[in-house]
């Protein structure tokens, strides 16, 4: 990072760069169909039962998160449509009509009741974190104000903060900007509520896309790689490894979690375009501010 300038709040992505939505998402939807199907008092209709019985909950949570990135797209192009009333619909609302649509479109309605429906599409307030990311942020917390910079609505922010252990000092959304990110309201935005200048916000992620989107607004960036959490391909993101424009990189070493082994790789970081190897952000307070 800059040693000029160094960033007074580290805003950070949640979905895949903190916690682990996949797995989260993938045992509710297992357990609760397993429920359904069991339970004695449910009246699950007998094609539903079949289709149940054969469907890949792993895949069907994929779906349901790349809904999200479709409704997020669909979401910016309407907002840049000046000539367009644009209406900002949740995190929450798409996540329970996109649950509803999935089912449809599987052949599974009727597997859940509505009440069970809505608590269903809930877990998305209670997804457990990667192990690295509390104990991280709680090191981070004394050098840096510790910001969400999230899709997900503030109410939803909220619970897994909480339930995650992750302290943020503050919760921003892009909710409080009526847009969602890639758009530079969210960033410039996120910027002027914390009273900063964009090159003293350093955005945290696990996507290039979102990185590039911020950097482009005079943020500066550390990418944390996750497994199977970013929607660049290969060449794109070893392209932009070597075109240097992300200001720290925070690297795999055999699929290990990210975050962790702080005290390992102290020192081990080059100011100025960094690769910080192994498993975790070692010291990254200190490298930030020396």
């Amino acid at each position: 990072m800059s040693t000029i300038n160094p960033p007074k709040a580290l805003l950070f992505d949640v979905f895949g760069t903190l916690v682990d939505w996949r797995a989260t998402v993938t045992h509710t939807l297992s357990t609760q169909a397993a429920h359904a199907l069991n339970s004695p008092a449910a009246s699950v209709p007998t094609s539903v039962r079949l289709f149940a019985s054969t469907i890949s909950w792993p895949d069907f949570a994929q779906e349901w998160r790349d809904t999200y990135k479709a409704f997020t797209a669909s979401q910016l192009s309407a907002s840049t449509k000046k000539s367009q009333k644009h209406a900002f619909k949740t995190v929450d609302q798409h996540h329970h009509d996109s649950l509803v649509r999935l089912l449809a479109d599987h052949n599974l309605t009727g597997l859940w009741s509505a009440d069970q429906l809505h608590a269903i599409a809930q877990i998305w307030h209670f997804i457990d974190p990667w192990l690295d990311a509390s104990p991280a942020l709680h090191d981070l917390s004394k050098s840096f104000i510790l910001c969400t910079l999230s899709n997900g609505n503030v109410a939803l922010l909220r619970d897994l903060a909480a339930h995650a252990d992750l302290p943020f000092s503050r919760t921003l959304s892009s909710e409080h900007f009526g847009a969602y990110k890639p758009s530079p309201l969210v960033y410039n935005g996120a910027a002027e509520h914390l009273g900063l200048r964009n090159d003293q916000c350093a955005l945290v992620a696990a996507h290039l896309a979102d990185l590039k989107a911020a950097r482009d607004c005079g943020y500066q960036t550390i990418y944390v790689e996750r497994v199977d959490e970013e929607d660049w391909g290969a060449e794109e993101v070893m392209a932009a490894r070597r075109e240097g424009w992300v200001d720290m990189w925070i690297g795999l070493e055999d699929q290990k979690v990210s975050l962790g082994g702080l005290a390992e790789i102290r020192g081990r970081f080059a100011v100025g375009n960094g690769y910080v190897g192994g498993r975790g952000w070692g010291g990254i307070a200190d490298q930030i501010k020396a």
